[in-house]
C-alpha cells in the first residue's frame, strides 16, 4: 500500500526497515523525483532504441564501429585523472549490500569494494532500503553487525575504497511512484546514494564512485553523464566529483568503448570486462543467428571472441588514460574439499596471471579468500606501480571480424552442461524470489549474470535443436524431463519458491520470444508476493 509523501506527486510504500526514515526523507525523495522528471523520458527513448537495434540484428545486420563517431576514435583525448584512492585498483571485491558481507568485503584487504545494488541484490523493498542504510553507515565508518550467535563484526582501520553499482536503465522501482509512474531504479539507487553521501565521501578524502551496468551504447553513457552533472550542481559539490567505471558487458557496447569513455570523460576513469553478462548478451543479441555455444565451462577467456573483446578493452582504456579492470573470479573456497580448492585456486591464479600480463590494471573476486591470490599475480606484474596504464598495447588489432569469431575449440554441448544450467537457474531463481541476490551454488557465487547465461543457453539449445555430445538433440520434452529430475534433487516444487521458479524458467526457455532480462518476469512475482 503506497502512501502519499510530503513531496507533491511522490508516493511510496512505507518500509519496516529500521532507520528507513533516515533514507526516505522528504528532501531525498524530492531529489530523486527531480532526477526522474528530468531524465526519465530520455531513458525511455534509449530503451526504445535498444528495440530498434535488436530488430536490425534479427534481420541479420551485424554491429560494427560507428561511422558517425570515427573522429572521436581517431582523435587524442584523455579521461579525467583518477583520484588518489582509485589509482591502484589491482584487486576489487564485489558483493551485495548485506551488512555482514559488506564488513567482510571492506576489511578484505582489496583495494576496492563494489557494493552491488544490481545483479547480486534481490530488489525486495526491504533489501533496497536496507542497502541504502548500510551504505550510509559504511561511508561514515560506523557499519557493525552482531549475528544470532553473538559474533560481532566491525570495520578495521584500513578499508577498501567503496564503489556502488546501481540498477540498470531497463529497471523500474515499483515501490516509489513519481507522478503516478514507477521511478527509474537507476535514478533512485544512484540518486539516494548521492544525496546522502556525496558530500560526506568528499569530506573524507574520497568521492561518490559508481559502477554503471548494462550500457549498450554511448548515448546511454551520455545520459549518465548528464545525470551526474545535474546531481552535482543541485547538491553543490564540484563537477568531476563523481567517478564512474562502466561495465562492458553487452555485445553492442564492445563496439563503442571509445565513445563511452568519451561521453563520461569528465567522470570516467575505467572500463570493466563484465565477462558473464557479455556471454549472455552475445546469445541474446544474436538470438536469430544459427550459431550455438557449447557448455558454459568451455567458453573460457581464451576463446577468440572473448580474447578479442578483452584485449580491445585494455588497448582502448590505456590509450585514453583509463584503467582496465578484469573479470570476476566467482569461486567460493570449500572448507570440506581440499582437492576442489586446489584445482579451483589454480584456475583462479592462471586467470589473474593472464589478465595482469595482458595489461589489465586490476581484477574482480567474489570472496575474501581470493584477494591474496589475485593481489599476488597482479603485484608480480605491477610491482610498486599503482597500475600499468602506460602499457598501450599497440600490438592489438581488433575489428568486427575478431569480435564476432564465436568459435570455441573443442566446444560441445553435454547432458551434464544441460543439467547444470537447469539446476543453477532453478536454485538461483528460488533464492532470488526469497530475497537472496548472491547465492553460493556448486562452489561458485552465482548472481543474476550467471543465471542469465544458464537460461539463455537453455533457450538457444532448445530453439536451435543443439546436438548433445552423444548425438541426441536438445528439445522441449528433454528439457522438461531433466528439469523434473533436477527439481526432485532440490526437494521438489513444494519447497521454497521452486514452484514459481519452474514457471518462470519454463517460460524463459520454451517461449519462442526471448525475454530480455529474467529479472523482469521474476520482479513481477517478487512484488506480488509482498
Amino acid at each position: 500500500m503506497r502512501s502519499e509523501s510530503k513531496v507533491p506527486g511522490v508516493a511510496f510504500v512505507p518500509s519496516v526497515v529500521p532507520r528507513a526514515e533516515e533514507i526516505l526523507t522528504p528532501q531525498a525523495l524530492e531529489f530523486v523525483a527531480e532526477l526522474h522528471r528530468t531524465f526519465n523520458l530520455a531513458r525511455l527513448d534509449l530503451l526504445k532504441r535498444r528495440v530498434e537495434v535488436q530488430t536490425a540484428l534479427d534481420r541479420g545486420e551485424m554491429p560494427g564501429f560507428l561511422n558517425e563517431t570515427e573522429a572521436i576514435r581517431r582523435s587524442d583525448w584523455k579521461v579525467a585523472p583518477a583520484p588518489a584512492d582509485l589509482r591502484d585498483r589491482r584487486v576489487e571485491i564485489t558483493g551485495p549490500v548485506d551488512r555482514r558481507m559488506m564488513i567482510n568485503a571492506l576489511n578484505s584487504g582489496a583495494q576496492g569494494f563494489m557494493a552491488d545494488l544490481e545483479d547480486s541484490l534481490s530488489p525486495t523493498w526491504a533489501n533496497v532500503v536496507e542497502g541504502q542504510v548500510n551504505l550510509l553507515d559504511a561511508v561514515r565508518r560506523r557499519l557493525s553487525f552482531t549475528n544470532e550467535q553473538g559474533r560481532e563484526y566491525a570495520l578495521k582501520d584500513e578499508l577498501a575504497t567503496l564503489l556502488v553499482r546501481p540498477r540498470g536503465w531497463h529497471l523500474s522501482e515499483r515501490h516509489v511512484e513519481v507522478d503516478s509512474e514507477p521511478i527509474s531504479a537507476s535514478l533512485f539507487d544512484a540518486g539516494m546514494f548521492l544525496f546522502h553521501n556525496a558530500r560526506e565521501t568528499l569530506s573524507r578524502g574520497s568521492g561518490p564512485y559508481f559502477y554503471l551496468p548494462k550500457l549498450e551504447n554511448h548515448l546511454e553513457a551520455r545520459l549518465w553523464n548528464d545525470v551526474f552533472r545535474h546531481a552535482q550542481d543541485r547538491l553543490g559539490v564540484p563537477r568531476e566529483s563523481v567517478r564512474a567505471t562502466v561495465l562492458i558487458e553487452t555485445f553492442p557496447a564492445a563496439f563503442e568503448m571509445d565513445e563511452i569513455l568519451y561521453e563520461l570523460r569528465e567522470h570516467g576513469c575505467s572500463l570493466n570486462a563484465g565477462r558473464w553478462d557479455y556471454i549472455f548478451s552475445v546469445i541474446k543479441k544474436l538470438r536469430s543467428s544459427a550459431f550455438v555455444f557449447p557448455d558454459r565451462a568451455r567458453i573460457t577467456m581464451t576463446v577468440p571472441f572473448m580474447r578479442a573483446y578483452t584485449e580491445l578493452l585494455v588497448r582502448t582504456c590505456h590509450r585514453r588514460g583509463a584503467h582496465a579492470i578484469g573479470g570476476m573470479a566467482a569461486f567460493i573456497p570449500s572448507r570440506r574439499d581440499p582437492e576442489v580448492n586446489e584445482s579451483a585456486m589454480s584456475k583462479v591464479r592462471e586467470d589473474k596471471r593472464r589478465e595482469a600480463r595482458d595489461g589489465f590494471d586490476g581484477t574482480w573476486v567474489a570472496h575474501p579468500d581470493l584477494v591474496p591470490v589475485a593481489r599476488e599475480e597482479f603485484s608480480n606484474v605491477l610491482g610498486d606501480r599503482p597500475n600499468q596504464t602506460e602499457r598501450l598495447r599497440e600490438d592489438v588489432a581488433v575489428g568486427p571480424r575478431e569480435l564476432t569469431d564465436f568459435r570455441v575449440p573443442n566446444g560441445v554441448v553435454t547432458e551434464d552442461g544441460l543439467r547444470n544450467n537447469i539446476s543453477v537457474a532453478l536454485q538461483y531463481l528460488d533464492q532470488w524470489l526469497r530475497g537472496v541476490g548472491a547465492a553460493g551454488i556448486f562452489n561458485l557465487m552465482e548472481d543474476v549474470a550467471t543465471a542469465e547465461i544458464s537460461r539463455s543457453q537453455l533457450w538457444q539449445w532448445v530453439h536451435r535443436g543443439a546436438r548433445l555430445e552423444d548425438g541426441g538433440a536438445v528439445s522441449g520434452p528433454l528439457y522438461r524431463e531433466l528439469r523434473d529430475r533436477e527439481l526432485s534433487k532440490l526437494g521438489g516444487a513444494s519447497s521454497g519458491r521452486y514452484r514459481d521458479a519452474v514457471e518462470i524458467l519454463d517460460a524463459l526457455v520454451l517461449d519462442d520470444d526471448f525475454v530480455e532480462f529474467l529479472t523482469l518476469p521474476a520482479y513481477d512475482r517478487l512484488v506480488s508476493s509482498v
